[in-house]
């Protein structure tokens, strides 16, 4: 993405809506952070086509989850697939970025109503629990590493268990530091916001300086 076409996207959006500063000033003050869908949105536009991506990516909300549709390639099928996503649980330390996932409403529909793939005979026939979509994902052959847990309706992934994520210096530099001083309290949505809230630990002052200390040393 063009770092330039960012910046006056999201100046043109502030002029629009002026009202997003002091929303956002009245929400940091007690460590909540808000990111409007429309910013998410045109993100989601700028994406670069990828036949492993989603496309044709829509967002809304309908609190506390965010309501998602994308076009998707299910081993050479194309679906149209929606769900409500809510995360209710982040856990961050320097070994572990373990994110929790509720995925409710899931509904798959065939783009090409003609397909007798796999994929298209087995969405046909409703065979497929929607209402436990955990429990499909834990019967993935060679599933992500990053997916840790899956049952019913939910899914756990763990970031670092992504090679490129778990061996970045930085990354670990930066989990060592922040990880004792903030935690995530919620991520949640509310009227057409994507919220995000802190939870503040000052008892862990002492660890993240043992940390800045021990990464300039």
């Amino acid at each position: 993405m063009n770092p330039r076409a960012l910046l006056s996207a999201a100046a043109d959006f502030l002029r629009k809506n002026p009202d997003e500063v002091v929303r956002a000033a009245k929400n940091a003050a007690g460590l909540r952070f808000g990111v409007p869908l429309a910013a998410l949105r045109y993100l989601a536009s700028q994406a670069r086509p990828s036949k492993k991506m989603p496309k044709d990516i829509e967002l809304a909300t309908a609190p506390p989850a965010l309501r998602l549709s994308a076009t998707v390639d299910a081993m050479g099928t194309p679906l149209r697939a929606h769900a409500a996503v809510r995360i209710d649980e982040v856990s961050i330390s320097p070994e572990s970025v373990r994110i929790g996932i509720r995925l409710k409403d899931v509904k798959l529909s065939l783009l090409d109503e003609a397909s007798d793939s796999p994929v298209a005979t087995l969405v046909k026939s409703g065979a497929l629990d929607l209402s436990k979509p955990g429990n499909l994902v834990k019967f993935i052959p060679k599933r992500p590493a990053a997916i840790v847990e899956a049952e019913g309706d939910r899914v756990v992934v763990d970031l670092m268990k992504v090679k490129s994520i778990a061996e970045s210096p930085r990354v670990k530099r930066v989990l060592a530091v922040i990880s004792p001083l903030v935690g995530i309290r919620a991520i949640e949505t509310d009227g057409d916001h994507l919220y995000v809230a802190l939870r503040a630990t000052p008892s862990g002052l002492l660890q993240a300086i043992d940390a800045i200390r021990g990464a300039t040393s």
